[in-house]
């Protein structure tokens, strides 16, 4: 079992920048693929960023790839997104999920165990 917190949300202007944190429970972390998604409202959750269990291997959206970077601290039991170059679009509920196979996967159906969630607004 794995119990997943995040942190890091809250609001920012345009322009500005967000580091999400994701501290995880359990000693093994290290052998899960982590994923970050995002759900605004009335639209589906999404999948932002993604990073096997080494962190050698990563995926981004197209709407964010070049703004977020998805990072993990094995030792730390944490998955991080930092986000810069925000803009309105962005605001959402931001999750994060772990996968027990430790690959880098992008169907949200995958993963196993999810967050409560964090929300990310962005003023114009």
């Amino acid at each position: 079992q794995v119990q997943l917190v995040e942190s890091g949300g809250g609001l920012v202007q345009a322009g500005g920048s967000l580091r999400l944190s994701c501290a995880a429970s359990g000693r093994t972390f290290s052998r899960y693929g982590m994923g970050w998604f995002r759900q605004a409202p009335g639209k589906e959750r999404e999948l932002v960023a993604a990073i096997n269990w080494s962190g050698d291997r990563t995926y981004y959206a197209d709407s964010v790839k070049g703004r977020f970077t998805i990072s993990r601290d094995n030792a730390k039991n944490t998955v991080y997104l930092q986000m810069n170059s925000l803009k309105p679009e962005d605001t959402a509920v931001y999750y994060c999920a772990a996968d027990s196979g430790g690959w880098l996967v992008k169907d949200k159906s995958r993963y196993d165990y999810w967050g409560q969630g964090t929300q990310v607004t962005v003023s114009s």
